[in-house]
């Protein structure tokens, strides 16, 4: 069962004319997987849109009902009889051994499943032998990242001793064009601010973007991996670009960045050690001119028609990459809650965020930049935007939208003073007012009176005017300015009205009113 960012992620890249090969690498998935969401999505007839729009686990359900996703124990194949079968083939092909084994067993393994476990098979058994393939570059296709694995010490502290840097870099899979910049680490903030430097350097943005796997800052199936995930999806978005992580735990899927970082460690490290840094500005504005120097040097090879990086760069890459957006990616800082508290609000930086009461017990990821909080669900989709907060008070910051119809009636009921109330009664004439601003009065304190205000002004709805005005008056008149009394004589009067024009009843009950009776 794939979940709903995978469904919606194979349609859409499957939408725009990608490849199968690409849908498999981007999701880590099977072309059987892509093949049977595509004749999934084809069946419903359902929109791309109205896909998007629907709840997740809606989706999930609908692509992988309930019913069919008994789990059933699968025999291993026995893949000594399948080595010996590849062996005596002349030209070895697991496939076809893959076809002849799913005759015999219809319910077993499928095709990826299958060449994995015979992977495992070779390595468990015989080692892992294998001979490099030439890869044919595509110019402007693919921006490979990384971090150097080196990290070396070339910053001097005040204090004289040195401190260890880590060095990001980026490299164009044809004309090898380098970016590399320093940082005091390799958490997400910078690699975020890493990338949009490496696209800002170049001026363009290839087709895709191929991070490492990573493994320094993240653990499989953590919150790292998840924020990492949503990193992914906000530059893929902005840069209309595909992020396209190589396979992880084979290495030989990224040679090229790795090939470069070793270069690096030796070309760009080795020249900085030589002197003597106590700032990262420093640091980084010898890492440009170095960097320059390397995309100038001309290649090894005399017959290269690319001569140097920048030269390939500029000839072969650049051209075939998109330019730029305009404006600039917004950097933020992620962070991803596994649910949301009860009370609906996630914390950053001392301040307390509201999202959907309804999001409440589910996972959330909240952004923020230096004017803005947003709050997206486990799918990367937007749920609301805050203005971001740096006042020491309120620590909570609600939308009233998101509370649930019981708390935003408690936050109006204490929400509001005595003026408030005064502005309220002028609706209902001079008589209400006047009712009004002696109840607030005639307490010790005005808060106490609070309730009995917002139940008398709550009474006159769908009243007409000048009845609420008449009981405001008889109140007065009588010296009985109370909740109570103002009911009675309403009551009395609405009764009478209806008795004159032929009709019987008593006061209506307004749905705004909860518990009246409490109202003195």
């Amino acid at each position: 069962m794939q979940n709903y960012s995978t469904i919606i992620g194979v349609i859409s890249l499957r939408e725009d004319g990608v490849g199968y090969r690409t849908v498999q690498s981007r999701y880590h998935i099977g072309s059987g997987t892509v093949t049977l969401i595509m004749e999934r999505y084809k069946k419903l007839d359902i929109p791309l849109k109205e896909l998007i729009a629907m709840p997740p686990k809606v989706v999930e359900e609908t692509f992988y009902p309930p019913e069919n996703l008994r789990q059933t124990e699968k025999e291993l194949p026995d893949f000594f009889e399948i080595h010996k079968k590849m062996m005596a083939m002349e030209k070895p092909d697991l496939s076809y051994v893959w076809m002849e084994y799913k005759k015999e067993h219809p319910d077993g393994y499928q095709l990826s499943q299958f060449y994995k476990l015979y992977g495992d098979f070779l390595k468990n058994n015989f080692g892992q032998n294998s001979v490099s393939m030439p890869v044919e570059r595509v110019p402007g296709e693919k921006m490979y990242i990384d971090w150097v694995g080196d990290r070396p010490k070339l910053l001097t502290l005040a204090t004289g001793e040195p401190r260890e840097v880590h060095i990001f870099t980026t490299t164009l899979g044809f004309s090898s064009c380098v970016y590399a910049e320093i940082f005091y680490d390799e958490k997400t903030p910078s690699f975020i601010a890493g990338v949009v430097h490496a696209l800002e350097y170049y001026g363009a943005v290839p087709k895709y973007l191929v991070p490492d796997n990573l493994k320094t800052a993240i653990t499989r199936h953590t919150k790292d991996e998840l924020v990492l995930n949503s990193v992914f999806s906000d530059l893929e978005d902005f840069y209309d670009t595909i992020v396209l992580p190589p396979p992880a735990r084979k290495p030989r899927g990224k040679a090229t960045i790795e090939n470069h970082v070793r270069f690096l460690e030796t070309h760009l490290v080795e020249p900085l050690k030589k002197q003597t840094f106590t700032s990262i500005d420093a640091l980084n504005e010898e890492t440009r001119k170095i960097i320059a120097a390397i995309n100038q040097n001309s290649f090894q090879n005399r017959n290269d028609l690319r001569r140097n990086r920048s030269y390939a760069f500029n000839t072969y890459d650049k051209p075939r990459m998109k330019p730029l957006p305009s404006g600039s990616f917004t950097t933020c800082d992620y962070r991803y809650f596994t649910r949301v508290p009860d009370n609906y609000h996630l914390e950053y930086d001392g301040h307390y965020y509201s999202v959907l009461y309804n999001y409440h017990g589910k996972p959330a990821m909240l952004k923020a930049t230096m004017s803005e909080i947003r709050i997206c669900d486990e799918n990367n989709r937007l749920i609301c935007k805050h203005v971001r907060s740096y006042k020491d008070f309120p620590r909570y910051i609600t939308d009233d939208s998101h509370m649930p119809p019981e708390h935003r009636y408690y936050k109006e009921l204490n929400a509001h003073d005595g003026a408030y109330y005064r502005r309220w009664a002028t609706v209902y004439g001079d008589p209400m007012v006047t009712l009004i601003d002696r109840i607030l009065r005639g307490v010790k304190h005005e808060e106490q009176a609070y309730n009995s205000c917002k139940g008398i002004l709550h009474l006159c709805d769908g009243i007409p005017r000048h009845i609420a005005t008449e009981a405001a008056q008889n109140c007065i008149n009588a010296s009985a300015c109370k909740y109570t009394y103002f009911k009675r004589e309403l009551s009395r009067l609405v009764n009478h009205d209806r008795t004159s024009a032929g009709d019987s009843g008593q006061l209506p009950e307004h749905k705004n009113i909860r518990g009246r009776d409490s109202y003195q």
